[in-house]
């Protein structure tokens, strides 16, 4: 991983997906773009923002923004990868609704999601 891949000091966007919140989504489980903090829902969400944005600007580095999970991913390389301590805070709210937002996500969101 290229140390431009990383910003360890960048604090997240949020506690939730970016693009979700300001279109009415809802998403499974959230992403921290490594380089710039962008949160992102993940590939299983409806709408896979988190890939998207790495897509979008080049930034390929992801870490986990959930509670208890620590592991970076490679969206170019499709691999995990070993990488610093970012800033705080690492994970989501841990009593936010998983999936979220509440309030959002449909009574039939087990079959909406991709696989």
């Amino acid at each position: 991983m290229a140390t431009t891949d990383v910003n360890p000091t960048i604090a997240p966007s949020g506690d939730g997906c970016v693009e979700c919140l300001g279109g009415g989504g809802w998403w499974f489980h959230l992403r921290r773009c490594a380089e710039c903090g962008h949160i992102g829902c993940c590939d299983s969400s409806p709408e896979q923002h988190a890939r998207a944005h790495a897509t979008h600007t080049g930034h390929r580095v992801i870490r986990t923004f959930e509670p208890g999970e620590e592991w970076f991913w490679d969206y170019s390389a499709e691999a995990y990868l070993e990488g610093p301590e970012l800033a705080e805070p690492a994970h989501r709210p841990l009593e936010q609704a998983v999936p979220g937002p509440l309030g959002a996500v449909p009574a039939d969101w087990k079959s909406l999601l991709r696989r």
